[in-house]
């Protein structure tokens, strides 16, 4: 797979989160696309096709887990990785209610999400 088929659209209103994010992701071969909320996603989505979105739960619009099914209706076939600082039981059982790929709690550090973009990207 070609770096062209390995785009990735993170969405974060924190600009030191998505920017850490979106280095780490290069430098691990993907191309990556950023912005700050769901009018961003919506503009990027309309432009490019993203097998991966990632989306943190805290958006300047909604909730990302409410965005989630916006973002299926328009590309059904992402994967959608919700990410999220603080973790609650019951803020984990509205983000598994949803559409999503993977949940990440970013405190965990970035292994367990890079593998989980390497499983997106290896079907």
């Amino acid at each position: 797979m070609d770096q062209t088929d390995r785009k990735v659209l993170i969405i974060d209103p924190d600009i030191e989160d998505r920017k850490e994010l979106a280095d780490y992701l290069s430098r691990e071969q993907y191309e990556v696309i950023t912005g700050d909320g769901l009018t961003d996603a919506v503009k990027k989505l309309a432009q490019n096709r993203f097998p991966c979105i990632i989306v943190d739960v805290d958006l300047p619009e909604m909730k990302g887990y409410d965005a989630v099914s916006i973002l299926k209706n328009i590309e059904p076939k992402t994967k959608v990785i919700v990410t999220t600082k603080k973790n609650s039981k019951n803020l984990e059982a509205k983000v598994r209610e949803q559409d999503i790929f993977f949940y990440f709690i970013k405190s965990f550090g970035k292994e367990e999400l890079k593998l989980a973009i390497n499983n997106v990207f290896s079907k």
